[in-house]
């Protein structure tokens, strides 16, 4: 799919939900930081906020579904075991805040806006 493409800042955000936080699904699985992880963009890839809106999945969280829940799979399932895009979405940043990392002024401006649609 094509989409808007990724800046600098953008990546930088996206290598530390990944490196620091991993699978957020994992975590709530109690199986700690997994970083096998790739990005769920949560809002499309087209949007202004696509690339700040993204969740670090592992692939049977993210698409595959096996002993996980996968979001693509069945998104009713994980959103009920989870909780919604949204709601970890809000997480890994908290994680990352407690962590002492600085959240980028540019996630918080789309956070909260008018725009998203989780």
């Amino acid at each position: 799919m094509q989409g808007r493409a990724v800046t600098a800042e953008q990546r930088r955000w996206h290598d530390l939900l990944v490196n620091e936080v991993g699978c957020i699904a994992c975590r709530h699985d109690g199986r700690g930081v997994n970083t096998y992880c790739s990005i769920h963009h949560v809002d499309g890839r087209t949007k202004r906020h696509a690339h700040w809106y993204v969740l670090p999945l592992c692939g049977p969280h993210h698409q595959t579904g096996g002993e996980g829940v996968a979001l693509h799979h069945n998104k009713a399932r994980f959103v009920a075991r989870y909780g919604t895009e949204a709601d970890l979405l809000a997480e890994c940043a908290k994680i990352l805040a407690v962590e002492g990392h600085e959240i980028p002024a540019a996630f918080h401006a789309w956070l909260d806006g008018p725009e998203v649609m989780a």
